[in-house]
């Protein structure tokens, strides 16, 4: 017998697959009356060097995806979700999820899409990869 969730994070941009992610993780959180975590990663590897040295660009950016972010919490609200949070973490997204948002919010399943929106994490055998080789939960990977 398949047991409750109580926590699931799920991993989002704006790629066709983590829009997928989303869709599936907001379904199985209504199934089993679980708190949704939503989270994004600004990569600062995506920045040239100007930018990422420019701490009001930084801050910019930054504001622009916890922005979106809370646009996907009221989005997951909205379909019925009634615990959602959003958490906006930096760095290398696989190594940012895995190492510092999983043990943060403890979450019982890990739910990401198999391609990123750009860069290298635009294929499966790089973040979703890591995440799912290394996260200490349970991942879902959805294509």
């Amino acid at each position: 017998m398949e047991a409750n969730l109580e926590k699931i994070l799920v991993g989002v941009d704006d790629s066709d697959d983590a829009l997928l992610a989303f869709d599936y993780a907001i379904n199985l959180a209504l199934k089993d009356n679980a708190e949704l975590i939503v989270v994004s990663v600004l990569e600062k590897d995506e920045m040239n060097v100007f930018q990422a040295l420019d701490r009001d660009y930084i801050h910019g950016e930054r504001e622009m995806l916890e922005q979106h972010i809370l646009d996907f919490q009221q989005q997951a609200k909205d379909r019925g979700i009634q615990s959602v949070r959003a958490v906006v973490a930096e760095g290398d997204p696989g190594e940012a999820i895995v190492k510092e948002v999983i043990p943060a919010v403890e979450p019982d399943l890990l739910v990401i899409g198999a391609r990123a929106k750009q860069g290298v994490t635009r294929y499966f055998g790089s973040q979703a990869a890591y995440m799912a080789k290394y996260a200490p939960v349970s991942v879902t990977v959805v294509r």
